[in-house]
């Protein structure tokens, strides 16, 4: 529950002179009122007096939030005063409060609580208390609490100002690992629809699940929502919706362009079709290679967190055995008890990697039959089932997991709608016996017949890539570092990032280490130029440049959009020289990375660590000096 949502200018106070503690209670309850949540002034102001006499809710350090649950109460709210010269209000301290927050709260639930540790835990930055003190008028009030709870909480989804009718548009954002891409649509969006009166609310389905969901009544009474993802997320609820179908990425740079086509133009009814549930083959105003693409990201997304975590979890184990002094033969992770355990355990959750990309993918395209379907053709990719051999004998890996997946998916979905004609008292079994049943055979002799073929091109292409000379990795260093700049966080991005998990999984450990150093150079290298070329960035842009530092060294690509987006000419080929230089050093100097992700934080179980962050720093360098060559001097 944000403090800003609570407030609202009738109920702020500027530059209060209450003349002791009783008066700063009459002005606070007065304030509440005004705010129109009190259905009964001394009932509330009752409840206030009673919890100040178990003790006084000043906390010290110039802050008093006196709060109260009551009946009189309609909807949980906030009363703020300043008070320069400060009121005795009987702090811990003995020092007199300059900052009162009165929190009035219903009496079902612990809102109070909430909303109490909230403001502790914001209020205890100094620099926000003088910012709050400093303010101007109640608009500077409240953007200094907006910006501080934007920082405190950055993944949480903010309320947006609602009409009388409801929203006019709604909006789905979601891309494949749920980080930076679905929140910055949203952003977006949200910034969007304020500027042009649009009263709008984003859902984002992001790393932790889906937030700020949309409800059926929200839904019925929309003109139409904006789906902007590039992973499959639940479409059936908009059957019978205006629905524009886009990129993340659109929402991010077109935001105002996607709110006023809803608004203004002819956008096209949305019907969903058959049993599933997302957003795939029913997408009528999608290219089929959108929804391809859509499909695969779907199972990207769910692979990425085995991926990573597993992955750490391995390189853990090396990084022990090598601190242990372990000879690094084929037993090299396993020889120290410790590093036997992060083996162990690391390898679990990425022998799940293969199976649930193929499931997810699976999934997206047929829904739940479809995850059965996928995950059983993916686990057979691993094994290497033939028909000579159910066992296990000739293993197709990621290749194979990705044809099990697409082709184990469109094989259900034909099975499903071979099965539309069947009696409908069997409509109860379908789901639980026919199509598990029937897809389990269907991908099964699938993948018996084509695990020999698939496996023999996998090994091929494993003894391709470790057998290529020198000359040769460094250019497919400098193409997939130069990829993950491209569209930062986008198709291609994706696409070299997915190339690189699948050599880990093939034991090609330096395409893993190009691929990292070439997403981390983009925002390292903005950041480094608005430090030191700062006439050529807005103030906002200068502002924000610092960020990008964490975000480059933690491997967060997308860092970089904003910049790339306001400049594509000159920040896209900026960017992605220095990281196709950052990958192709990386690849010179032998580098190689076990761990998927991670930055700076898996640097210690990098092969060649220092001349891995020479790659990063020189490709950074080259990035920043290009933008400095490339952007113009913005006249003051």
């Amino acid at each position: 529950m944000r403090i800003v949502d609570l407030l609202n200018k009738e109920s702020i106070m500027l530059g209060g002179s209450p003349k002791n503690k009783s008066e700063a209670i009459d002005m606070l309850v007065e304030l509440q009122v005004k705010g129109g949540n009190i259905a009964d002034k001394d009932e509330y102001k009752k409840g206030i007096l009673a919890r100040e006499e178990k003790g006084s809710t000043a906390v010290g350090e110039g802050i008093a939030i006196p709060h109260a649950k009551s009946e009189a109460v309609k909807a949980p709210s906030l009363a703020a005063m300043t008070v320069p010269e400060g009121v005795d209000y009987e702090a811990l301290d003995d020092e007199p409060s300059n900052l009162l927050f009165m929190i009035a709260a219903p009496n079902d639930g612990d809102v109070h609580l909430e909303v109490l540790s909230r403001l502790m835990t914001i209020l205890m930055d100094e620099d926000f208390r003088a910012k709050l003190l400093a303010a101007k008028d109640k608009d500077e009030f409240l953007k200094v609490i907006d910006d501080m709870e934007n920082e405190k909480f950055p993944d949480e989804p903010k309320a947006e100002v609602k009409s009388a009718d409801g929203y006019k548009v709604l909006a789905v954002t979601a891309c494949p690992t749920g980080i930076a891409h679905t929140y910055m649509a949203a952003e977006a969006l949200e910034k969007a629809g304020k500027k042009l009166g649009i009263s709008i609310k984003v859902e984002t389905n992001g790393s932790g699940g889906a937030k700020n969901i949309l409800t059926d009544e929200e839904i019925a009474n929309c003109d139409g929502i904006i789906v902007a993802a590039d992973k499959a997320v639940e479409m059936t609820r908009f059957d019978g919706k205006r629905v524009i179908i886009t990129k993340v990425s659109d929402g991010i740079k077109i935001p105002e362009e996607l709110i006023n086509r809803i608004e203004y133009s002819d956008v096209p009814i949305y019907h969903h079709e058959g049993g599933k549930s997302e957003n795939s083959s029913s997408s009528g105003n999608e290219s089929f290679g959108r929804k391809l693409y859509k499909h695969l990201m779907n199972g990207v997304s769910n692979m990425l967190p085995f991926t990573v975590a597993g992955g750490i979890f391995i390189a853990l184990a090396f990084l022990i055995d090598s601190i242990g002094g372990a000879p690094q033969d084929s037993d090299f992770g396993t020889h120290l008890a410790a590093a036997a355990w992060f083996k162990t355990v690391g390898g679990y959750a990425f022998n799940f990697m293969i199976p649930i990309l193929a499931g997810y993918i699976g999934k997206s395209i047929a829904d739940r039959p479809g995850l059965l379907v996928g995950m059983a053709g993916g686990a057979m990719a691993v094994s290497g089932a033939t028909f000579a051999s159910p066992a296990g004998d000739v293993p197709s890996g990621f290749l194979g997991a990705l044809l099990a997946g697409f082709i184990g998916g469109f094989l259900t979905l034909m099975l499903e709608k071979a099965c539309d004609k069947m009696p409908k008292a069997l409509n109860g079994i379908k789901p639980v016996l026919i199509y598990p049943l029937g897809g389990l055979a269907m991908v099964a002799i699938m993948m018996c017949a084509v695990n020999p073929i698939m496996g023999g091109i996998n090994e091929g292409l494993s003894n391709f890539l470790s057998n290529m000379g020198n000359s040769s990795k460094i250019l497919l260093g400098c193409v997939l570092g130069g990829m993950m700049s491209i569209d930062m966080g986008g198709p291609f991005n994706k696409a070299a990032y997915v190339f690189g998990t699948a050599a880990i999984a093939s034991g090609n450990y330096d395409i893993m280490a190009a691929v990292m150093v070439g997403g981390m150079v983009p925002p390292i290298a903005i950041a480094l130029a608005t430090t030191f070329f700062k006439d050529r960035f807005t103030e906002d842009e200068r502002k924000n440049g610092p960020v990008n530092y964490i975000m480059g060294l933690s491997f967060i690509t997308e860092g970089a959009i904003p910049y790339a987006a306001a400049d594509p000419a000159r920040v896209i080929p900026a960017c992605l020289v220095g990281a196709a230089t950052a990958g192709g050093l990386s690849m010179a100097f032998g580098c190689t990375l076990r761990a998927p992700h991670g930055g700076i934080f898996v640097f210690p179980v990098v092969g060649n660590p220092v001349m891995y962050v020479v790659s990063l720093v020189a490709g950074s360098i080259i990035g920043m000096l290009l933008l400095g060559l490339f952007k113009k001097k913005i006249a003051k």
